[in-house]
C-alpha cells in the first residue's frame, strides 16, 4: 500500500518555534488555511481511499478541504498526533528544543525506551502510530492512504520504520507545512520511502547531523551527541 504522510498547515506556535504538542491545539494562520485549501490540488494525481487526521485542531483542518474535495470522511485517531513534549511543553529555547530532538531520535535509532521527560517513550509513541498505520493498512494493500499528522511524528516514524532512511536523513530534511512524505510497503512487509517533500529518497541514504528544529528553525552551536532518531514538527 502507499502511505501519504502529510504535515498540518502552519500554526501561529510555528512562527514563534514553541514545543507545541498538547491537545486541542492552535488552529491554523492565514497561510496556513492557504496550505490547506491546496492540498486537494496538490494531490491531485493520488487515488486516495481513505484519509486519517490527528486529534489535534491543526491537523483536523488541514485535512478538511482534501476531504470535501474527495467526498470522504477524516477518520480522527490519537495515535498520529504530535510526540508530547511532556515538561518541555510550549517551551522555545534551544536546550529545550534539542532535548525534545535527541530525545525523539534516539527513539528511531533504536533506544525506544528512553522517556521525553515528563511525557512518553519511543515505545508508546512508536506504537500509537504504528497502530494506526496497521488499521489504515487494512483498507487493502494496493490502496492509498493519507495521513495528516505533524513532522516530528512523521520524521521519527520514517526514520524508524522506513528500511532507506537513517536517522541522519531524516533530521537533515525538515517538513515544512504541509509537506508530504510517500511511503510504500506493509506492516508485515516493512516500509520504503519513495519522496520526501518532492524529493526522491535515495536507497540508501548517508547519516548526518540532528540540528533541525523541530519548529522549523536550524540549532546552533554544537552537534547533538550521536543522532538516536529522528523527529521535526
Amino acid at each position: 500500500m502507499r502511505l501519504l504522510l502529510i504535515r498540518h498547515g502552519q500554526t501561529p506556535s510555528n512562527l514563534g518555534h514553541f514545543l507545541d504538542t498538547a491537545l486541542p491545539g492552535p488552529g491554523l494562520t492565514d497561510l496556513g488555511v492557504r496550505q490547506a485549501s491546496a492540498l486537494p490540488r496538490a494531490l491531485a494525481g493520488e487515488d486516495i481511499a481513505s484519509l486519517y487526521a490527528s486529534t489535534l485542531t491543526r491537523t483536523q483542518l488541514t485535512a478538511a478541504p482534501l476531504a470535501a474535495e474527495r467526498g470522504i470522511d477524516v477518520r480522527v485517531r490519537d495515535g498520529i498526533r504530535e510526540l508530547s513534549a511532556g515538561d518541555l511543553e510550549m517551551r522555545a529555547d534551544e536546550d529545550a528544543v534539542r532535548q525534545y530532538l535527541t530525545t525523539a531520535f534516539g527513539w528511531s535509532a533504536g533506544d525506544i525506551a528512553r522517556r521525553m521527560p515528563g511525557g512518553e517513550n519511543g515505545t508508546e509513541a512508536l506504537a500509537r502510530f504504528d497502530a494506526v498505520v496497521a488499521e489504515a493498512a487494512g483498507a487493502g494493500e494496493r490502496s492509498t492512504v493519507a495521513l495528516v499528522s505533524h513532522g516530528a511524528a512523521i520524521r521519527v516514524w520514517t526514520a524508524a520504520r522506513a528500511r532507506n532512511v537513517t536517522v541522519g536523513f531524516a533530521a537533515e530534511h525538515r517538513l515544512e507545512n504541509t509537506g508530504v512524505v510517500v511511503v510504500e510497503g506493509s506492516p508485515a512487509s516493512g516500509w520504503t520511502a519513495l519522496s520526501w517533500a518532492g524529493t526522491v529518497v535515495p536507497g540508501v541514504t548517508a547519516s548526518g547531523a540532528a540540528d533541525a528544529g523541530p519548529a522549523g528553525r536550524t540549532l546552533r552551536g554544537p552537534k547533538q551527541e550521536p543522532p538516536a532518531g529522528p523527529p521535526s514538527d
